[in-house]
C-alpha cells in the first residue's frame, strides 16, 4: 500500500527490516499529542557547532504550562544529550514529569553528542547517515543521559532533524525503545542529505511484524481543492524548483493545494485548522503538534524573535488546541497513551483469533 523508500546519498533504497504493520486503533473521536523537541540553543542559520550547547531556554517552558494545565495537555519532551546532561535543565524537566505534567523521551543531535568521531557537517547532522557503530554509540549516550536524569529508561525516541537511517530502527529496538515519532509524511529531506519520507503513512503503525516498535508519525498533510493529488505529486510544493517558482504560495493562495504541518512554528492558526479538518475527514484520528523548546525564549529560533512574537506563538497554540477540543470533539493524549491503546488492540485481535481457532 505504501512505498517505504528512502534516498541515501542520492540512491533510492529500502530500509532494511522495515515491514510496516498498520494498526486499527478503533478511535471515533480524535486525539492530539504534543511533542517538544527539547534541545540546546544554536544558531539555525549558521553551520553546526559542537560548542553550541547552552540550555538556558528550558525553564522558559513555564510560559506554556499554565495553558496545558488548564486544558489537560501532557506534552512529551524528547530530550537530547546537552539538555539531559545539564543538571538545572534535567531537574526542571523531571519536576514536570514527577508532577504528572509531562512525559519524556530521547532526542539525538549527533554533533553535540559523544563520541565525537565524525566531521561536523550538514550531512552528518542526520545521525542515520553515520556508520552503525557510531550512530548506536551516540543514541546510547543520549539514552543513558536521559535515563540518569529521570531515574528510569526512556521508551520514546525522536531522531534529531528527523534523520533516521537504515540502522536506526534496529538500534532503537536493541536499546529497548517501544515508540518512535521521527517520520514526517509527505516530506523529503534528501536535498540536504536526509531521508525521503514520501509515501509513508500518516497514521500510527508498527515498524515490523514483531510489533516491538510503534511509529507515530508527525501530522503533515494536504488541504485545498487539489489535496488528493498532493501525496502523488509532492514535487508541486516540496521541490527546490517549486520553491524557486513560488508555486507553494500560489497554490495556497488559490486554495488549490497546501501542505501544512500541525505546528505553531511557521504555520498560522487557519492553516492548522484546515489541516486538522481535512485529515479528520480523510480518516486520521491521531494528531501530533510539534515545536522546539528554544522557541519559547525569544531570539533562539526564527519563529520567535521578540516578546510580541512569543505572545502570538502562545496564542497560536491555544487557538489550535481549543479548536481541536471544542470544534472537533477531540481529547488530549500522549505517545505512551497511544502505544497502550495500540498494543491493547493487537492483544484483543490475537485473543479473537485464538477464540476462533478454539471454536
Amino acid at each position: 500500500m505504501h512505498n517505504f523508500k528512502r534516498v541515501w546519498r542520492g540512491r533510492a533504497t529500502k530500509l532494511p527490516g522495515l515491514n510496516p504493520q498498520p494498526v486499527e486503533l478503533g478511535l471515533v473521536s480524535p486525539v492530539m499529542l504534543v511533542v517538544v523537541d527539547t534541545e540546546e540553543e544554536f544558531n539555525w542559520g549558521q553551520p553546526f557547532s559542537r560548542q553550541a550547547t547552552a540550555t538556558r531556554s528550558i525553564s522558559a517552558q513555564d510560559r506554556v504550562h499554565a495553558l496545558y494545565d488548564r486544558l489537560g495537555v501532557v506534552p512529551t519532551y524528547v530530550i537530547d544529550y546537552p539538555v539531559a546532561s545539564s543538571a538545572p535543565a534535567a531537574r526542571y524537566l523531571r519536576g514536570l514529569v514527577d508532577a504528572g505534567r509531562a512525559e519524556f523521551g530521547t532526542h539525538c543531535h549527533p554533533w553535540v553528542t559523544p563520541p565525537y568521531r565524525e566531521k561536523v557537517s550538514s550531512f552528518n547532522s542526520y545521525h542515520g547517515n553515520l556508520p552503525r557503530e557510531l550512530e548506536e554509540a551516540k543514541i546510547r549516550a543520549s539514552t543513558d543521559a536521559v535515563a540518569q536524569a529521570f531515574g528510569r529508561a526512556p521508551r520514546v525516541f525522536k531522531a534529531g532533524r528527523y534523520g533516521v537511517g537504515p540502522n536506526t530502527f534496529g538500534i532503537l529496538k536493541d536499546l529497548g525503545y517501544t515508540v518512535d515519532c521521527s517520520v514526517v509524511p509527505h516530506t523529503n529531506f534528501s536535498y540536504d542529505g536526509g531521508p525521503n519520507y514520501h509515501g509513508m503513512s500518516d497514521r500510527p503503525f508498527f515498524l515490523d511484524a514483531s510489533r516491538s516498535l510503534l511509529e507515530v508519525p508527525m501530522t503533515v498533510g494536504f488541504s485545498g481543492s487539489m489535496r488528493d493529488i498532493g501525496p502523488f505529486c509532492p514535487w508541486i510544493v516540496g521541490s527546490n524548483l517549486s520553491q524557486r517558482l513560488r508555486l507553494p504560495g500560489v497554490m495556497s493562495r488559490m486554495k488549490w493545494l497546501e501542505r501544512g504541518r500541525l505546528s505553531p512554528e511557521g504555520f498560522d492558526v487557519e492553516t492548522q485548522e484546515r489541516l486538522l479538518t481535512t485529515l479528520f475527514h480523510a480518516g486520521v484520528r491521531v494528531f501530533t503538534m510539534t515545536y522546539h523548546s528554544p522557541t519559547l525564549q525569544p531570539g533562539n529560533t526564527p519563529y520567535v524573535r521578540t516578546e510580541e512574537d512569543l505572545a502570538a506563538f502562545l496564542a497560536n497554540i491555544e487557538s489550535v488546541l481549543r479548536y481541536f477540543r471544542d470544534n472537533m470533539g477531540g481529547t488530549f493524549s500522549t505517545l505512551t497513551g497511544v502505544e497502550r491503546l495500540a498494543r491493547s488492540r493487537v492483544a484483543l485481535g490475537k485473543d479473537k483469533d485464538k477464540a476462533a481457532v478454539a471454536y
